[in-house]
């Protein structure tokens, strides 16, 4: 097994006296160098949260450092995980008829400023093949209809385990997942809803939003549960606007809004800054 260079450890727990000095200690005593931390409390349900990077002194590989925080973890009873920054999370992206997000993604994996390894794409419909292919990357071409539902969604999950993905995006892809394949992807499918959520739920929310005159607009990534649009939220951002913006007006302003929210969700998950809280999300954005 390879060796390791730096490591984020990320866990959480019931808060209790002691634990970070616990934790710091453990590590300095064997020659591994903190070069980022951060934590949090939930106050309501005495829970602790905290991510570590740290620098491993040399000759030591993964096993090595799970087998020396295990006896910690279980201590404390954590919910733990330590990860190698230098193993990108393998993303598959799923997209419908909209390419906004997608391009965005793949932009930004293309100029590495998306520490992921996108291994393919794949579409109930073909018009974002073209686009895929000049990324050279895979694109999977699977239509679905009410009656081939389960067959297609056999296919999907069938392309993670063949790709090895650690992660499905939903980059506008507009078919609701069953809630077999939700519990299979449980905090690994990331989803951008084109609204600020909760509110405006179903179809065209721009249109609902323009009759209710609001003046903000917005977008929001989530992991993806079976209960639809209410998972877990990772990041949300808003737009203004005003009485002068058409529907098809603030559609544009939000396609611009998905395509960062997303980016964003999806840059923090690979970065392993995001911890699950129960319904909501612990997030150690930078």
């Amino acid at each position: 097994m390879a060796d390791v260079k730096e490591i984020v450890l990320t866990f959480s727990c019931q808060d209790q006296r002691g634990l970070v000095a616990r934790v710091a200690s453990l590590f300095a005593e064997r020659g591994y160098n903190i070069t980022e931390s951060s934590q949090f409390e939930d106050t309501d349900r005495r829970r602790f949260f905290m991510r570590t990077v740290l620098d491993c002194p040399a000759g030591v590989n993964i096993e090595d450092i799970n087998s020396l925080f295990t006896p910690v973890a279980e201590q404390y009873q954590m919910d733990w995980k330590i990860s190698d920054t230098a193993c990108k999370p393998k993303v598959l992206i799923a997209v419908s008829q909209w390419g906004h997000c997608l391009n965005s993604l793949l932009n930004s994996w293309k100029n590495g400023s998306l520490p992921i390894d996108i291994v393919g794409v794949v579409s109930n419909h073909n018009v974002m093949q073209s686009l895929t292919e000049w990324y050279d990357l895979p694109f999977y071409h699977l239509p679905i209809t009410a009656d081939t539902k389960p067959q297609q969604e056999a296919a999907i999950w069938q392309l993670m385990q063949d790709r090895q993905a650690d992660c499905l995006v939903l980059a506008r892809y507009m078919q609701i997942l069953s809630d077999d394949l939700c519990r299979k992807l449980e905090g690994r499918a990331i989803n951008i809803h084109h609204s600020f959520l909760p509110g405006f739920k179903g179809a065209k929310p721009y249109h609902q939003a323009y009759e209710r005159g609001v003046k903000l607009i917005g977008a929001t990534a989530h992991f993806v549960t079976a209960d639809l649009d209410e998972g877990p939220i990772i990041e949300q951002a808003v737009e203004r606007v005003s009485h002068v913006n058409s529907p098809e007006g603030m559609a544009e302003i939000g396609r611009d809004i998905e395509a960062v929210v997303l980016n964003r969700a999806l840059r923090w998950h690979a970065e392993h800054r995001v911890l699950l809280n129960g319904t909501k999300t612990v997030v150690f954005s930078r």
